[in-house]
């Protein structure tokens, strides 16, 4: 343990908080952390020893590169039968501001927006009680036929489970069927905190957290990559934000089928929980900085701009992360629930915000493939 101790200092590691020596010690050593490690560093304020551990870890898997893509955010429907504290997006079918998209006016959407040409379509809704599962599966057929070279990744593990169960359908059959229609990967959303004592408060209307895993279990299985989230910011506590990771990294050791780690903020406004604070900026780093850490076995922690501000997301590229997300172009979610961050912005914009941070920016697609653009197409490098 000297020579572990020697060689965090030997790179210049500095902390006055005692509890973060010997996680540091495990950082340099390449050894995993464990609950008790997860739930340190949740505790600590030393955000600038976190991050700067973080960052280690970061340009040994990423060097200077920090990645980006040109994406569109679709959401078809805000009709959900669910009631979650957390939402300001959903509404019920008959409530003043629902809406639905018919599949003519979706495909005209995704080709709305910026004059760039987007890689991916990022597709998320409620959970609608009457559109057929039929509805998705012309939705993402319409979409791959008249947008073959864009990347679909579509519906959440909630969405899934319940498009199933309303199909009478396993989850397997469900997802086998979207991938026929297109579906090349899926989002994220929905895992929120997994601790059943915060769903029961935040989402009780939804999947429970052993579900949300099996859900992407069944994905990973049949091939489809996805990516994680957690959100935070509410009622969660420490030790369920470390519990949260853990029980992500244990599946990312069976499956290897995530390809990003997201943390989001919690946005009150809007919400049955409207009452509590919105997250520091030293909580949006370090949800950063402790997911690049305990995630040994993710490639790619995301600062999620839209969520986060892109001032905060810039800086969170020297705490951890490597991805700042895309252009969205029109995001509903955070929005209802009173982001003030832009509805979208340009490819430029992403990149001077890389640029800015001293990372140097790579577009790439949903898969991680660098992209190379000219001023009328691009090209995905395999």
């Amino acid at each position: 343990m000297d020579t572990a101790i020697s060689t965090a200092h030997r790179h210049g590691f500095q902390t006055d908080d005692p509890r973060l020596q010997p996680i540091a010690d495990k950082v340099f050593a390449r050894e995993r952390l464990n609950f008790e490690d997860a739930v340190s560093l949740y505790r600590s304020a030393d955000i600038l020893a976190i991050g700067w551990l973080a960052n280690q870890v970061r340009e040994r898997l990423h060097g200077n590169v920090a990645y980006f893509n040109v994406n569109r955010h679709i959401n078809p429907t805000n009709v959900c039968v669910a009631a979650c504290r957390l939402c300001a997006f959903g509404r019920k079918k008959d409530a003043p501001g629902a809406y639905t998209m018919a599949l003519e006016e979706a495909y005209q959407t995704a080709a709305s927006g910026y004059s760039e040409a987007v890689t991916e379509f990022h597709i998320v809704g409620g959970l609608h009680p009457d559109l057929p599962f039929q509805y998705y599966l012309d939705l993402i057929a319409g979409l791959k036929e008249r947008f073959p070279q864009v990347h679909i990744k579509a519906l959440t593990m909630v969405e899934i489970a319940f498009l199933a169960r309303r199909g009478k359908l396993t989850i397997e059959e469900t997802l086998r069927q979207l991938k026929g229609a297109g579906l090349d990967s899926l989002p994220g959303g929905g895992a929120e905190i997994f601790n059943e004592r915060v769903r029961r408060v935040i989402c009780d209307h939804k999947i429970d957290g052993d579900q949300w895993l099996e859900t992407a279990r069944t994905a990973h299985k049949i091939g489809l990559k996805s990516n994680a989230t957690m959100l935070y910011g509410h009622i969660e506590n420490e030790e369920d934000r470390a519990d949260h990771l853990l029980r992500l990294r244990n599946l990312q050791d069976e499956t290897h089928g995530f390809q990003t780690y997201i943390p989001l903020a919690f946005h009150p406004a809007n919400t049955p929980l409207q009452h509590l604070f919105t997250t520091t900026g030293m909580l949006d780093l370090k949800q950063i900085a402790i997911g690049r850490l305990v995630l040994d076995n993710f490639s790619h922690i995301k600062a999620y701009w839209q969520m986060m501000s892109p001032k905060i997301a810039q800086i969170a590229l020297r705490f951890g992360a490597d991805d700042i997300d895309g252009t969205v172009i029109e995001e509903k979610i955070y929005h209802d629930a009173g982001a003030t961050t832009p509805q979208g912005l340009r490819r430029r914009e992403l990149v001077r915000l890389i640029t800015e941070a001293g990372r140097e920016p790579v577009e790439r697609d949903t898969m991680y493939r660098p992209v190379t653009r000219t001023e009328t197409s691009f090209t995905i490098s395999v």
